[in-house]
């Protein structure tokens, strides 16, 4: 009898993920009513599954900042208008650094808005460190920011153009000469001293300097500052070192994370504050480090003549699960992590816990209307943050739950 071969372990599929950063120092500055070139909105095959937006000089009054409202504020709100019907879910994490995880590789991301002025160019470098410095994540697991995966890096740095004048400055830009003006960008010139920023890096300078501007126009300062036009407003990004090459073979491995740059551009239809937008398209191809979801969500079986829903999921040995660990009901299209229609907390309406798999209940009385599509959402306390995500379904109460005919669709967190 022939001896059987050993299966081969398959490995993971690489993935491919778009991502959209977007920088802009609103100036204080209301919203304009339309967004979608800033967005992408209007091109005719959107492809994108992430929107990182970073803005400065928000017009936040002291109560909105008291209160847990603050996320309410009328950029974030109008970006929301715009973005939860193409099933796109708002972040709230708060501060200057986001930390994520995904598919096992650790990206933070980072918005910044460093001193202001020719002058404090030391300032800024300063601060740079700094910030660096002072990112402490929650989690004994979570490694310094210098050794994740990539950092996305952007934000109103307020880099000058050193050295020449005025004039100069504008007449090169008059005639999109911008290559004269690179080698005295006060950030190309701190890259070439400093062995750590450095790493960071950024797409070509191929459009106008994007401060400083006549609000309500694209005509550079006229005030009787008249203020020297700069690229103040940046995105970076900076890729972990990779292993290096076998010096017997003298080629390198086969990157598992790679981030390529799509475009880079300013938008200079939007007048609304005395910076122009900018923003920076990637493409990130991964191969996943963890092909096992730490949560999976499952509504089932029937609604029972108790009136009763129940709902199974599962985690991974190593999930730090938590009794304050809740499960919330959302209809599709929800806008935030507070949106929820109704919640249980899962050790208080657990019914069952049997080979990793628990049961929890949530009853009809406790929602409010069941029309339409439903999505269920795990939210960790331990991680402040949602880790599990149900696909679309129907509720259809004395009936089986339909699932969403599409299958495939979820937001996007």
């Amino acid at each position: 009898m022939a001896a059987e071969s050993p299966r081969k372990t398959t490995e993971p599929r690489s993935k491919t993920l778009s991502i959209h950063v977007v920088t802009w120092n609103v100036a204080s500055a209301a919203p304009p009513l339309d967004l979608s070139d800033l967005l992408q909105l209007n091109k005719d095959n959107l492809n994108l599954d992430m929107y990182v937006i970073g803005l400065q000089e928000m017009n936040c009054g002291i109560m909105s900042l008291l209160s847990d409202t603050a996320f309410e504020d009328p950029w974030s709100s109008f970006f929301m208008d715009v973005l939860s019907p193409l099933s796109f879910v708002k972040g709230n994490k708060g501060g200057v650094n986001i930390c994520l995880k995904l598919y096992g590789y650790y990206i933070s991301i980072v918005n910044c808005h460093l001193p202001p002025h020719m002058a404090n160019n030391d300032q800024r470098l300063e601060h740079f460190d700094r910030i660096l410095e002072m990112q402490n994540f929650e989690g004994q697991d979570i490694p310094n920011i210098l050794d994740h995966d990539l950092i996305l890096w952007f934000g109103d740095m307020n880099f000058r153009i050193d050295d020449f004048g005025l004039h100069f400055v504008r007449e090169s830009i008059k005639n999109r000469r911008y290559s004269d003006l690179w080698e005295k960008d006060q950030l190309s010139i701190a890259k070439r001293h400093d062995p750590l920023l450095r790493e960071f890096q950024e797409g070509p300078l191929l459009f106008p300097p994007t401060y400083k501007f006549d609000k309500n126009s694209n005509n550079y300062d006229t005030s009787e500052k008249k203020r020297k036009p700069a690229w103040t407003d940046r995105i970076l990004w900076r890729l972990k070192r990779q292993p290096q090459a076998n010096p017997q073979t003298q080629r390198p491995p086969a990157p598992n994370f790679f981030l390529s740059l799509r475009s880079y551009v300013s938008h200079m239809i939007y007048c609304v504050s005395d910076h122009k937008p900018v923003t920076s398209t990637f493409d990130l191809e991964l191969k996943p480090l963890v092909s096992t979801p730490p949560i999976t969500l499952m509504p089932e079986g029937l609604w029972t003549m108790e009136n009763v829903m129940l709902i199974s999921y599962s985690l991974t040995p190593d999930f730090p699960s938590s009794p304050w660990d809740w499960i919330g009901l959302y209809k599709v299209g929800l806008r935030h992590i507070n949106d929820y229609v109704s919640y249980v907390w899962v050790r208080d309406n657990q019914v069952s816990f049997s080979n990793g798999l628990s049961q929890v209940y949530f009853n009809i009385s406790d929602i409010p209307e069941t029309e339409g599509q439903f999505l269920l959402c795990y939210y960790s306390n331990n991680l402040h943050s949602v880790v599990g995500i149900s696909k679309p379904f129907k509720i259809q109460p004395g009936s089986s739950l339909a699932e969403d005919p599409l299958g495939e669709s979820q937001p996007h967190i």
